[in-house]
């Protein structure tokens, strides 16, 4: 079972305004933007390659082309700039992540530790031992 990506119509009817309305250069009508969309979040969610995308949303390289030529004309930083702006509560990143240090790492001398210590900074042919 693969877990696609499908947008409900109220997300769908946020995003669609903000991207380009199709043209008629001639040749083969365009296709829908909502699959290749969806394509595109499922890449994004999931860090796939994207060779590796479902066939359901169609071939990988109409996916990417039209990824890639957004990326560079401004259409998805513009989208995602308008859509960040919509604050809806949904998700909150919080970190706590710590990190803390061993006992020996502070250079502090230990109670009924040696004081001939090696120093951190010393030559690989030094004796630490020697005075």
């Amino acid at each position: 079972m693969e877990r696609l990506v499908r947008l409900t119509a109220e997300q769908w009817a946020k995003i669609e305004p903000l991207l380009p309305k199709p043209t008629k250069k001639g040749g083969r009508p365009p296709k829908p933007h909502r699959p290749k969309v969806e394509a595109m979040l499922w890449i994004l969610r999931t860090g796939a390659p994207w060779r590796d995308l479902p066939s359901a949303y169609g071939p990988w390289e109409s996916v990417y082309t039209r990824f890639s030529r957004w990326s560079q004309s401004g259409v998805l930083a513009r989208l995602f700039a308008a859509l960040s702006r919509e604050r809806d509560d949904e998700g909150y990143l919080i970190d706590a992540t710590i990190v803390r240090a061993h006992q020996d790492a502070s250079g502090a001398a230990k109670k009924g530790a040696s004081r001939n210590r090696a120093l951190t900074r010393r030559s690989v042919h030094e004796d630490p031992r020697r005075r």
